[in-house]
């Protein structure tokens, strides 16, 4: 990739105007509440009452300053990236032996993915958690063509800057495409990736079906239903994401429904409300980032550049950089057999509970496993 001539990093504080929170404040007590058909829960998407409760408590209770004050106890910092402002963490660990560690949310999350992991996780290594390109203080995208392959070659140039020759990744949902995508690009810097939320495809071999247990076939029918009911978000940040952002950029109360349904349908079914998995408040601080920046176009564009770019979807060599997964049996789809034709799996767990933010839902299992996936490699 060709990274910008400006390589300087600048510290950075996460500081809302207080005219952003007095106009947040104001559009929900002005929301223009829908109706909705009786009894439908939320097979149709997020009920109206459920709703009104999440917005006045946005309105009401929640402290943007507090959630405000405990990210800014984080160093952060920004820097251009081959024409992109990229905002990140860096915390960095009093340990000697401490091992690089980028970490890399998924969408609709940010930096508060790992809010509840970062000062656990500098016990054993030297944390970076960015912001992807277009969402957050990562935002707005100042130009198109931010695809997967390109984020990654960005995040290889950041660590480079960083001056870490040899790191590990560790990525999410669609944070776990970047980090594969970086092992891929930079296999002589990756020492090791670790996955979670990851999404396997069959190849359409006949023979890939042969023998897969029963919790595999449960895997497989999951990917199914996912992909016939809850694709309603990919179509449209893949074909028009700016036309939603209109909506959700002037909308807060759209804005947490876009994001509140991915929690509800993403994190662990034991949880009946997202909340009920991550927290309110942590929940809030994700929504809030996403309103204070105006990114919810932005964010979307990683869908679209994905639809739209043929090399996104044509066949790869298989990483040769060791790589863990970590499955959350209550929600994921990962298929072992399927996920060792793409990548060098060295490392593959199965933990009972959490859904696809499982730093947020169970920080502690989360931590566990990537320590151990790291423990196990010559660093």
């Amino acid at each position: 990739m060709s990274s910008s001539s400006d390589t300087r990093i600048t510290p950075f504080r996460i500081d809302v105007p207080q005219a952003d929170l007095d106009d947040l404040r104001d559009r929900l007590a002005r929301t223009r509440w829908g109706s909705e058909i009786p009894g439908t829960g939320w097979s149709r998407g997020v009920p109206v009452g459920y709703l009104k409760e999440l917005a006045g408590y946005w309105a009401e209770r929640f402290d943007w300053r507090e959630a405000e004050a405990e990210l800014n106890g984080y160093p952060q910092f920004t820097t251009e990236v081959d024409g992109q402002n990229v905002h990140f963490v860096h915390l960095r660990s009093d340990a000697p032996t401490a091992v690089p560690l980028l970490l890399i949310h998924d969408w609709p999350c940010s930096i508060v993915q790992f809010a509840d992991v970062i000062a656990q996780m500098a016990a054993d290594f030297h944390v970076v958690v960015t912001s992807t390109p277009g969402t957050g203080f990562s935002g707005p995208l100042g130009e198109a063509g931010w695809t997967t392959g390109r984020i990654a070659g960005a995040f290889v140039e950041l660590m480079d800057r960083l001056g870490y020759r040899r790191y590990g990744v560790q990525g999410t949902g669609g944070g776990a495409w970047i980090a594969a995508e970086m092992g891929r690009q930079a296999p002589q810097r990756v020492l090791g990736v670790h996955l979670n939320g990851l999404v396997t495809f069959p190849s359409g071999d006949p023979a890939e079906f042969e023998g897969l247990t029963e919790a595999e076939q449960e895997r497989l029918a999951r990917l199914e239903r996912f992909r016939e009911d809850q694709m309603g978000f990919n179509a449209i940040q893949s074909t028009r994401p700016h036309t939603l952002a209109h909506g959700l950029t002037d909308s807060p109360v759209g804005q947490a429904a876009w994001i509140a349904e991915k929690f509800k349908e993403w994190t662990d079914p034991a949880a009946e409300l997202p909340q009920d998995a991550v927290g309110l408040d942590r929940l809030l601080t994700n929504i809030s980032i996403y309103w204070f920046t105006g990114t919810a176009g932005s964010s979307a564009n990683l869908y679209y550049e994905s639809g739209h770019d043929a090399s996104a979807w044509a066949p790869k060599p298989r990483g040769t950089v060791p790589t863990g997964v970590a499955v959350a049996l209550p929600t994921d789809v990962a298929i072992r057999r399927f996920a060792e034709r793409d990548h060098h799996i060295t490392h593959w767990s199965e933990l009972p509970r959490g859904g696809n933010f499982l730093a947020l839902e169970q920080p502690q299992d989360y931590i566990a496993d990537v320590r151990t996936f790291f423990a196990s490699l010559d660093t």
